[in-house]
């Protein structure tokens, strides 16, 4: 939960780095609250006519988190030295999110880099240079 609240807190914030943590535990709340709010959606009937999935619910947290979503992404990309603009891989049919997947989930540089100083060194991890 902290690492959620922490994305949130950081809503537009580009700049820096992100651990993978970070990234994937927003991630997996997205995806969790996603689910619970097309429940609701589907039980209080808010769903749309055309079959699309998201009812109303889903749909405006799904536009309140894109921002945060795509700015830890991009710090998430600066963890391994790469530009923000790779995110723009995802659209890149089919092959592009397999190839931006892969790269998020890589591990971060460790010590500084050309966007900041090393996440886990800042949170004063042990054992980690």
């Amino acid at each position: 939960m902290q690492w959620y609240l922490k994305v949130l807190r950081q809503y537009a914030d580009f700049t820096g780095r992100a651990r993978r943590t970070e990234y994937w535990m927003f991630a997996l709340f997205n995806i969790v609250i996603g689910i619970v709010l097309m429940v609701f959606d589907n039980l209080l009937g808010l769903t749309f006519a055309n079959g699309f999935t998201n009812g109303v619910l889903g749909t405006l947290y799904s536009i309140a988190v894109l921002l945060p979503g795509l700015a830890v992404a991009v710090r998430r990309l600066h963890d391994t030295n790469r530009s923000g603009w790779w995110v723009l891989i995802a659209l890149v049919p089919i092959v592009g999110v397999i190839v931006l997947i892969v790269l998020l989930a890589t591990e971060g540089e460790r010590g500084p880099n050309a966007y900041g100083p090393d996440p886990k060194v800042s949170l004063g991890y042990p054992g980690v240079a």
